[in-house]
């Protein structure tokens, strides 16, 4: 491990006293919010001091100074141990050059800095683990230990002998991301959360423990870059442009049923780009999309969010109560911190909207100011970490246009650069350092009840680290009594977390005052409702009309655990009353695994068209299991004359929506051998669905949506469509599986697995006319030089694969996911490129269908 010397801390601190306008100094006041400032030909690098004077935050607040270079460099996130030392996160491998690409030398290192004044500044920095190739994640534990992400390890390092310098390293999964993945769409996140579980980001599994050792649990990849989490426990992501979305409902329900079509109450939207306005203080043009004007003011200022991170909820104590409990987001790229207002209709369902009409609470008119990510800290004020250098956006996904802008304006250098900031109000001192570390059992316990966020749930896992056995009574006795409903969250989930959690202490929390408690009380159930006799089985249904949304969604979750006959009679009474709560209604379908056709034939008897989403995703989930007996049977009701014309609608959609998409998987692969990645299942039927067919030779809705469904089917004596793809060759077969590769690398997080995208972020690859053109000249064009579209920027790959790369990742999608368009040849992409070579935008629809080929430009 490095050794830092001494005289690196002195040197550090003796920097900080000797610079005008440090943290002891009064920040320069300006209106608020001010004009925004044009750009200079250049952006120098400025000293921590007169950084600080390019900040501009409301009246009444002011930023400190915690660290700097060379104390830290270039630091994408921090963590605090149980005594307040700030454990950073330093990517110095993140494009270290002017070559735009990403070093995989083991450069990379986690750091422990510390304030050995209590001045509140850090001046002494310990390296913990160094020689590191991309650590994305970083959580501290207890005994100075820390769960460390490096991409395709987790490992778990640990201090034996008190310098705070890693002495063993164990690996607790090798599938932590991939090694390769492109670093910024890859495994992220490790925030341990209120129900005791450790959170990721884009990446398909958290982590459990279990006698005291971690554990895998397979999830849903959401979000892009952080995660937070607020005093109920739901965790909040984000993803690029789109700023914020909350989960209403843990992931683990929507992983039981595999024919689940939707996962609402999980990654949902709380406000839209559109919705969401920025106002930086300086022209903010150096951007992927700069070119658009359309997303900038008269002032070069952009309007949009440009590249969201690391979504905080502030749950700390010393900044004002209209602060505490809003969420926090980073915009690299235009130099600032946004906030967001949480409002709550008074039922639990949650919007966001901009915190201030006009104006940030952080922004910089230093170019090189680079917010990348937050923290809600010890001392009960707002860290923010500066990764303080010019470019932020990816070598990889540069457009011409950023490329030009960079080298223009000379940003790629220096690096190794690096500040934190802390946000404070000018009537509110930061609290004291903790020492929790050497706290007693009880203390930890009456830690609980902390105003501070931070030290609640550091009590807490510590707690759960340590097990005591001797404070289950006074836990208990939280559980019940606290006068903050916050605390008797934490009170409950720390019995449950030491496995001393009692069905008592749930039934009594089922009729707590605050609908958070009732709510975890519901899902702290349903280890015993699988049990006979249990009393617990009738205690949760009475809050069936519970007043509050957020009970009802999860008692529509919960019931899921209930025995068959019990969990089917609970669901049709919830889909039946809540029908029109997509949430609910997925939560509720999620733990039927096999019993939708009950519910949807209960449903569509007393049914009116406000549960017409119900029924959809009932019929949905039934044809996505591949059950062709539940296939002919919503055939059936769909081409019933008699039948109500809204359910006869719906389902014909829920069917359509179920479905595969036409091909059947005919074109995987040289020979059906590819590993394919849509989930639905092909249905095959053992004769023609006459009714259906002849629905579908009809001008109507239903018929049209009956003919997409014929398409979709299979059946005895079918005529075999004429586009079934030829084998590839062997050659071709090998491009097939390096393009799978590379699209788990580069494609998969924003296109998924399935190729079918994410809503209002990246479109479906699934039959989209220009992957399965017959000739991929449009697609390579797209590839080399990005596409604007109305989700967004497809960016360019042309500077960061070859044409070998780009023709083996087309040839992948265009014979994936049942597609059976040709193989695409290297140098058919070599000319396109070379014709194309001139270009400095993306792509446009308009453009792309005049080019048509390998002609054009």
């Amino acid at each position: 491990m490095i050794r830092v010397p001494r005289t690196l801390a002195c040197a550090v601190a003796a920097l900080c006293i000797a610079l005008p306008g440090t943290i002891d100094a009064v920040q320069k006041r300006v209106p608020w919010p001010p004009a925004v400032r044009k750009t200079p030909d250049k952006a120098p690098v400025l000293t921590p001091a007169q950084e600080k004077d390019t900040i501009v935050v409301p009246p009444g607040y002011h930023v400190e100074l915690v660290a700097a270079e060379p104390l830290v460099v270039d630091p994408i996130g921090i963590d605090f141990d149980a005594d307040g030392r700030m454990w950073v996160l330093e990517m110095p491998g993140f494009m270290p050059d002017t070559s735009g690409r990403d070093s995989r030398e083991p450069v990379n290192d986690v750091a422990v800095l510390e304030d050995t004044n209590g001045d509140g500044v850090m001046d002494k920095r310990t390296v913990f683990a160094d020689g590191l190739v991309l650590p994305r994640a970083l959580k501290t534990l207890d005994g100075r230990a820390a769960l460390v992400g490096e991409p395709p390890n987790l490992w778990l390092m640990t201090d034996t002998d008190g310098d705070l310098k890693a002495d063993t390293k164990a690996l607790v999964d090798g599938t932590y991301g991939r090694a390769e993945g492109n670093i910024e769409h890859n495994a992220n996140s490790l925030l341990w959360a209120l129900d005791n579980i450790i959170y990721t980001s884009e990446h398909d599994w958290h982590l459990g423990r279990t006698n005291g050792a971690f554990t895998v649990i397979p999830t849903l990849s959401r979000g892009q870059w952080g995660a937070g989490q607020d005093d109920a426990g739901r965790v909040y992501r984000n993803f690029n442009d789109a700023p914020l979305f909350v989960d209403y409902l843990a992931p683990k329900y929507y992983m039981r049923n595999p024919s689940l079509v939707r996962t609402r109450g999980l990654y949902d939207p709380l406000i839209t780009r559109e919705d969401s306005i920025v106002w930086p203080v300086r022209a903010t043009r150096g951007v992927n999309r700069g070119y658009r004007d359309q997303f900038f003011r008269a002032d070069d200022s952009s309007v949009t969010i440009q590249g969201s991170g690391t979504p905080v909820i502030f749950r700390g104590d010393r900044l004002p109560k209209e602060l505490q409990g809003q969420a926090f987001i980073t915009d690299s790229p235009t130099n600032l911190v946004h906030a967001y207002r949480l409002v709550d209709d008074g039922t639990g369902r949650l919007h966001a909207e901009d915190f201030y009409k006009k104006g940030e609470i952080f922004a910089s008119w230093d170019e090189r100011c680079r917010p990348v990510s937050l923290a809600s800290a010890p001392d009960g004020t707002l860290f923010i970490v500066d990764m303080y250098r010019g470019v932020v956006q990816d070598g990889a996904f540069w457009t011409d246009f950023l490329r030009d802008y960079i080298k223009s304006r000379d940003l790629e250098l220096p690096v190794k650069r690096g500040r934190i900031w802390r946000l404070v109000h000018d009537g509110m001192r930061p609290g004291a350092a903790p020492k929790l570390s050497s706290a007693t059992p009880e203390q930890l316990v009456r830690t609980l009840s902390h105003p501070n966020g931070w030290w609640r749930d550091t009590a807490q896992q510590l707690l759960v680290q340590r097990a005591p056995s001797s404070v289950a009574p006074s836990l208990r006795q939280l559980a019940g009594a606290a006068a903050d409903w916050r605390t008797r969250l934490h009170a409950l989930w720390t019995l449950d977390g030491l496995g001393a959690l009692q069905p008592a202490q749930v039934v009594r929390a089922l009729g707590d005052k605050a609908p958070e408690v009732r709510a975890t009380a519901l899902r702290l159930s349903e280890r015993w409702l699988s049990e006979a006799d249990t009393p617990l089985d009738a205690a949760i249904l009475k809050l069936a009309d519970d007043v509050s949304w957020t009970v009802r969604r999860q008692l529509a979750a919960t019931i899921g655990e209930l025995p068959q006959a019990a969990r089917v009679a609970a669901a049709k009474t919830m889909i039946a009353r809540y029908g029109d709560d997509p949430v609910l209604v997925d939560a509720a379908v999620s733990g039927l695994r096999g019993n939708e056709a009950e519910v949807l034939d209960a449903l569509v008897g007393g049914a009116t068209a406000q549960q017409a989403d119900a029924v959809r995703i009932l019929a949905a989930t039934m044809a996505r299991s591949g059950d062709a007996a539940a296939v002919q049977s919503l055939i059936a009701r769909a081409t019933d004359g008699s039948g109500v014309a809204w359910q006869r609608l719906a389902v014909l959609q829920g069917i359509d929506l179920g479905l595969p998409t036409a091909g059947g998987g005919r074109g995987r692969g040289g020979a059906g051998r590819g590993r394919g990645a849509a989930p639905p299942r092909a249905v095959s039927l053992a004769a023609e669905p006459v009714a259906l067919t002849k629905l579908a030779s009809t001008d109507s809705d239903l018929g049209k949506l009956a003919a997409g469904i014929v398409g979709k089917l299979e059946w005895t004596g079918k005529p075999t469509p004429l586009n079934t793809a030829p084998p590839l060759t062997a050659e071709q077969q090998q491009r097939f599986t390096a393009g799978g590769e590379l699209y788990k690398n580069i494609c998969l997080g924003c296109h998924q697995a399935d190729g079918r995208g994410r809503d209002k972020l990246a479109p479906s690859l699934v039959d989209s006319k220009y992957v399965t053109a017959p000739d991929a000249g449009a697609a390579a064009r797209i590839l080399l030089g990005g596409k604007e579209g109305q989700i967004g920027l497809m960016p360019p790959l042309a500077g960061a694969l070859n044409d070998e790369q780009i023709a083996a990742l087309l040839t992948y999608v265009r014979r994936e996911w049942g597609h059976t368009a040709s193989a695409v040849a290297t140098e058919d992409v070599r000319e396109i490129r070379g014709l194309t070579k001139t270009r400095t935008r993306p792509w446009t629809d308009a453009e792309l269908s005049t080019s048509r080929g390998r002609g054009g430009q």
